[in-house]
């Protein structure tokens, strides 16, 4: 029997169910990036083509290490400074710099640090205080313009960050990523939550696949929707067109 997820009694992720899945993706990006040989870490990411699978991974790890507080300043300067030369979002000149200021580093020096930073990085990120957490306030100018609580970048913003990137690599290498219900598709439920809280429309959806599952919101004349549950999340992060209620943007 299928059961349906009814989105109106789904809340978002907390903080420390976002750092306890984190800390499981690091766990699977670590396996994926410990099996790659020399030429895939140079192959070239269709999603992301200003990258190869290794600068998409610099700009992880310094991601990661930027949950050090001293190190997040020097890279939210540097972008600053970026973005007045260079023009863009704020998020896009941010990744450049993390790429940058790691562009020496070899593959097995890459793997070594994440694997350094990976625990580090969620036990910070867990004692980032409720009220600075719910307190302090970002402008966005990408992919969509508006403020975020500090909380939802440490906790769900980077979760989806590293889950789409492992998808990106995925697909540049030509191999099906590594999904399981348990925890890929507690991400992709979240991101439909998302999704159904920002355009607020009545629909039904069913996402095909091992991290799929179905979802309805609200009454009346319903949308209905049906497709793979990695192509969804890829629709709304803006990487393949979607339109009418797949045109609503969620951030990743």
């Amino acid at each position: 029997m299928t059961t349906t997820t009814d989105l109106s009694r789904t809340a978002p992720f907390t903080h420390q169910q976002a750092l306890a899945l984190q800390a499981e993706e690091l766990a699977i990006t670590l396996a994926l990036l410990r099996s790659l040989d020399h030429q895939q870490w140079a192959t070239t990411v269709p999603d992301c083509p200003a990258w190869d699978v290794r600068a998409m991974y610099l700009h992880v790890l310094g991601a990661c290490e930027g949950a050090a507080m001293r190190e997040m300043a020097h890279q939210m300067r540097a972008a600053t400074r970026r973005q007045k030369r260079e023009g863009g979002p704020l998020e896009a000149n941010l990744s450049a710099v993390q790429v940058a200021d790691r562009i020496a580093l070899t593959p097995d020096e890459l793997v070594e640090r994440l694997a350094a930073a990976a625990p580090r990085t969620v036990r910070l990120r867990r004692r980032v205080p409720r009220v600075v957490r719910g307190g302090v306030q970002m402008k966005v100018d990408g992919p969509v313009v508006e403020r975020w609580k500090l909380g939802y970048l440490l906790g769900t913003i980077y979760l989806r960050d590293m889950w789409m990137h492992r998808v990106d690599a995925s697909r540049a290498l030509g191999v099906e990523p590594t999904l399981t219900a348990a925890h890929d598709g507690r991400i992709i439920a979240d991101v439909v939550a998302e999704w159904a809280r920002r355009h607020g429309q009545p629909f039904r959806l069913e996402l095909t696949g091992a991290a799929g599952g179905t979802f309805a919101a609200g009454d009346g004349a319903a949308a209905s929707l049906t497709m793979d549950a990695v192509e969804f999340c890829r629709t709304l992060s803006g990487r393949s067109p979607g339109s009418g209620l797949l045109a609503t943007i969620v951030p990743f």
